[in-house]
């Protein structure tokens, strides 16, 4: 395991035991906003031609370090009210970009920050500093931006805006993050030239991401291409301002849909969409083939009349499966596989050694540590039945490992989650609305 999240795993920390499920829960639950969603729609309402409202925003640590960052470089994100409002301003330096844990801020702002005119600085947490942004880095000198990090391609580094960006045709290697796509396409429009991005190497991982940017460019009234294989190429003009309702996140939907799973009872998440580019939608096959019923149906009580539905099965399934397009749902339904029947085998997920800790093998220590039969793999997991048992599963400051602890959790007696309030990157008191569901009188809750 890298340096860094050894470290991570070894620092003091409030340890918090994970409630067990004691019989089928019932639940009907609200999820926050989606933060993809959310942070892509404050950049674009900053770069549009005039006001817009961002409703629903998520507001976590990730989404508030967004709207911050664009903020100190001149555009006016209100946050105070439950809708949020966005008014574009001349961008400006100096400024200083606190990217903290989140790799949206990290790698969408750099392409804002070189159409400012002066200097923006970029630091987050010391694990950020680990994380890659290189191929942004390099990809935005190509297009003729002046950029100091001292030769590292991570945090922290300086972006010298002139106030304008050539843009152009600019090639990079993706294969770590769609993020580094999205990063170029979100600002492109702003360009004189546009952008051209053409991606070389291995397939690009989490394709949803990049098609969320792509059909929210559009909204806009942006000019997108995406009709070759591994190139996306965006037209210079103006960023139209809309309105956006920003959608549940259905990847925070994965604990939750995976409580039914775990205590063969039934979960129902409002308002899920009809259609969506949000990887979590993945969510409802990945489930099915563990052998649970999964379905649409009405909710009253939901904005939309809808929700999804899922009741765990009697027996839970192990699964062979490729999550390269979805990684970011691999914690959670690795968490599952270790309680499942059956062996399993996840692959395809080799990036999500790159985010916010390693987390192949993050997982593969942790649940190993509570006594699962997991075998780390250079692209996946490999997992056979085994009894589990309590112990002091490490988050690594990582929201999504503390979604697989409190899974396990619900499954078996005395599990301690390390620092659960990293959880709160993308899902405000999440500890809490946990614990209320796996309550005496979880029926109908949330």
């Amino acid at each position: 395991m890298p340096d860094a999240a050894a470290d991570l795993r070894s620092a003091p920390s409030e340890h918090w035991p994970a409630p067990r499920s004691r019989g089928p829960v019932t639940a009907t639950v609200s999820l926050p906003g989606s933060k993809s969603l959310t942070n892509r729609a404050l950049v674009l309402a900053a770069l549009a031609d005039g006001p817009s409202v961002v409703r629903r925003a998520l507001r976590s640590r990730d989404t508030t370090l967004m709207a911050r960052s664009l903020s100190a470089m001149g555009a006016h994100v209100d946050t105070a009210a439950e809708d949020w409002q966005v008014t574009p301003g001349a961008l400006r330096g100096p400024a200083h970009v606190d990217c903290g844990l989140a790799g949206t801020v990290m790698r969408f702002v750099p392409p804002v920050a070189a159409l400012a005119e002066g200097e923006v600085s970029f630091d987050g947490d010391p694990h950020m500093r680990n994380r890659p942004v290189g191929e942004v880095l390099t990809a935005l000198r190509g297009l003729g931006v002046e950029v100091d990090d001292a030769g590292r391609g991570a945090l922290p580094f300086t972006v010298r805006g002139r106030g304008s960006v050539r843009g152009g045709t600019v090639v990079l290697d993706a294969s770590a993050s769609s993020q580094f796509v999205s990063a170029l396409l979100l600002a492109g429009a702003r360009y004189d030239h546009g952008v051209d991005v053409r991606h070389d190497g291995k397939p690009v991982p989490s394709q949803p991401h990049i098609d969320m940017t792509t059909a929210m460019l559009r909204r806009h009234g942006v000019e997108v291409d995406d009709s070759s294989p591994n190139r996306w190429s965006v037209a210079p003009g103006p960023v139209r301002a809309v309105d956006h309702l920003i959608e549940p996140d259905l990847s925070n939907a994965a604990p939750f849909l995976a409580l039914a799973a775990v205590s063969g009872g039934t979960v129902t998440v409002r308002d899920w969409p009809a259609s969506t580019t949000q990887a979590g939608d993945a969510l409802r096959e990945i489930l099915s083939l563990m052998g649970c019923e999964v379905a649409m149906v009405d909710v009253p009580d939901a904005t939309s009349g809808r929700g999804l539905r899922v009741t765990g099965p009697d027996r839970l399934q192990g699964i062979d499966h490729d999550l390269h397009d979805v990684g970011e749902l691999a914690p959670a339904v690795t968490a599952l596989c270790a309680l499942a029947e059956g062996p399993s085998h996840l692959r395809g997920i080799a990036h999500i050694r790159h985010h916010e800790t390693d987390r192949i093998a993050a997982l593969a220590t942790e649940l190993g540590a509570l006594g699962a039969d997991v075998v780390e793999q250079p692209d996946g997991l490999s997992l056979r039945p085994a009894p589990l048992h309590g112990g002091l599963f490490h988050t690594y400051a990582d929201h999504r490992m503390a979604h697989a602890a409190v899974i396990v959790g619900a499954g078996v007696d005395g599990v301690l989650v390390e620092d659960v309030a990293t959880t709160g990157k993308t899902f405000p008191d999440f500890a809490g609305f946990w614990s209320r569901l796996l309550g005496p009188a979880a029926d109908e809750r949330g």
